[in-house]
């Protein structure tokens, strides 16, 4: 890795790159230059977030307002936990007020004013053992989960829709009326058939690119407000 000595040159920050390593893929060493050179990483270093991904929730709720004092919000695959600590504060869980849980396969760290359980939210059962948990229904479902990529652009937007439309499912079951779903989605958005279910399901959905996203990336978020609630049978 070098750096120059002062850190600019010609009124402009120079950027650090990484030498290939030769246990290092070219991929790899790709990826970590970016992340040395991403203020939005510095900047979640200095502020105590785990992620970089916080300051795409913080922009998203600037601008709609979703997360309020005494909301009830689930996170689901939340580690490392940018989301969750940006739903803490915004929802004063750790005054007491609302309350976090977060959801992942993964284990995660604690943080104050959020509840983390091991679960897998595909699980038919997770509803109703979410619903038990919160004592009652959620006033909004977060996702910034996306699929492991393959590198192909229509098999990766295929597997997240998929991951997006399991995500809509469990919000469906969980959430209380008026109650709002955010999830990460690729390029183009959700496909015809999940927006409409969306818009039976919502008052209103938007696709939202905040800035925080790369330039480069291809990742949006559907953020669907209003939820209408359960269905009945007849509507069905």
């Amino acid at each position: 890795m070098t750096r120059g000595s002062s850190g600019h040159e010609g009124g402009r920050a120079l950027k650090t790159r990484v030498k290939t390593a030769r246990k290092r893929s070219l991929a790899s060493t790709l990826w970590l230059e970016r992340q040395l050179n991403d203020p939005y990483v510095a900047q979640a270093r200095r502020e105590g977030y785990r992620s970089r991904a916080a300051y795409k929730l913080l922009e998203i709720d600037d601008k709609y307002r979703m997360l309020k004092p005494g909301h009830r919000i689930v996170d689901l695959g939340a580690a490392p936990g940018g989301w969750s600590q940006v739903a803490a504060a915004r929802v004063a869980s750790r005054a007491g007020r609302g309350r976090v849980v977060a959801i992942d396969l993964l284990q995660m760290d604690a943080i104050e004013g959020v509840e983390f359980q091991t679960m897998d939210f595909h699980d038919p059962e997770a509803p109703e053992r979410l619903r038990a948990w919160l004592g009652g229904l959620a006033d909004g479902v977060l996702s910034d989960m996306a699929a492991n990529a393959t590198g192909h652009r229509k098999t990766d937007q295929l597997r997240i829709i998929g991951l997006v439309e399991l995500a809509a499912d469990f919000a469906c079951e969980v959430l209380a009326p008026g109650g709002y779903f955010l999830a990460k989605v690729l390029q183009g958005g959700v496909d015809g058939d999940l927006l409409a279910r969306l818009k039976r399901e919502f008052a209103l959905v938007r696709h939202v690119k905040p800035k925080a996203s790369r330039a480069d990336s291809a990742e949006f978020y559907v953020l669907a407000t209003g939820f209408r609630g359960p269905r009945t049978a007849t509507e069905a």
